[in-house]
């Protein structure tokens, strides 16, 4: 059983090499790197040439035209039994691959997925971004893990899916986000097993600071609303939860102007996510950053659910039309 890891990548050397380095490490030997350069100006050329004695690692570089098509691109030039993406900023723990390689022989399937943590050496605003992308308290339990609201659907930062299947299903649509969860969609459409696999973990240092993470979320709000445009079927419950926190706040916000006592599920909220977050990663400064985090990852994700609200189901408006600057500059 030999795996083809698939990595674009744009402008992040660094973490190119990062990635690269975890993946020497691997205790499960039989796989390929394919890492492929989505249009870079500052390319990692250097970076994967470095590992060539140590890594079975091809290089390709293409014009820029997103992930998705670059993870496509890649998988046309893939011999492994299961494709693995990967994103450029995850760190492979030495045993990623053996896990995976245990839960297929196992109990095989289709393609599956796997959850992603903070390592040691992230920031401290690093830890407290990667709690609020993944905490029970935030939209955790959306994504999927042990704690999950809606089934699991594999995420492009660590997904897996038998070669033949992404062969079948034509790879990633063009979407320029949310392009893995239309997979996922398709995937569960086509009739295929789809699994968590959740001892196959990776380090995820995803953005920053909150500017750039309020961006990433507010895209994915967004998202959520083309993905119902194509699968009605797909926006559930849950997915209505952060809008519904973006509004309620606000409204409390206003009414603390008549009444004080209004902030009040405010404060708690802010109490239970300083505790969960202390607790989890055993830093008070990392619970503390969690809050204005936690608030970032739900506003960012409402809002930008709002808006496409507006624009795609209100005003009746195309993806490209209404989103043009967002995703396609």
């Amino acid at each position: 059983m030999q795996f083809s890891l698939i990595i674009p990548v744009y402008n992040r050397p660094q973490e190119v090499d990062e990635l690269l380095e975890s993946l020497t490490l691997q205790t499960f030997k039989d796989f390929e790197v394919i890492v492929v350069e989505d249009g870079s100006a500052l390319t990692c050329r250097d970076v994967v040439k470095k590992y060539e004695a140590q890594l079975k690692v091809f290089y390709f570089i293409k014009p820029n035209s997103g992930p998705g098509a670059s993870r496509n691109y890649g998988a046309e030039y893939a011999n492994g039994d299961y494709l693995i993406i990967l994103d450029s900023d995850c760190i492979a723990p030495p045993y990623y691959l053996t896990e995976v390689y245990i839960e297929l022989s196992n109990n095989p399937c289709d393609a599956f997925g796997g959850p992603d943590r903070a390592h040691d050496s992230f920031t401290r605003m690093q830890k407290a971004i990667n709690y609020g992308m993944t905490s029970f308290f935030t939209t955790g339990g959306i994504r999927g893990g042990k704690k999950q609201l809606d089934k699991f659907y594999p995420r492009s930062f660590n997904m897996g899916i038998r070669a033949e299947v992404f062969n079948k299903l034509n790879g990633f649509s063009d979407m320029r986000f949310g392009e893995d969860i239309d997979f996922s969609i398709r995937l569960y459409k086509a009739g295929c097993k789809v699994r968590l696999f959740p001892k196959a973990w990776v380090f995820h240092k995803r953005r920053v600071d909150l500017r750039k993470f309020y961006k990433q979320v507010y895209n994915s709000g967004i998202a959520r609303i083309n993905l119902y445009k194509k699968y009605p079927e797909s926006l559930k419950t849950v997915h209505l939860l952060p809008a519904a926190f973006t509004v309620g706040t606000l409204l409390l916000v206003l009414c603390s102007i008549f009444c004080i006592y209004s902030l009040i599920p405010i404060a708690l909220y802010c109490l239970l996510i300083l505790l969960d977050a202390t607790i989890s990663n055993k830093s008070f400064i990392v619970g503390l950053l969690a809050i204005p985090a936690a608030f970032t990852q739900l506003f960012g994700y409402g809002f930008g659910f709002l808006k496409a609200v507006w624009q795609r189901i209100i005003r009746g408006r195309n993806e490209f039309n209404a989103f043009e600057k967002n995703f396609y500059k």
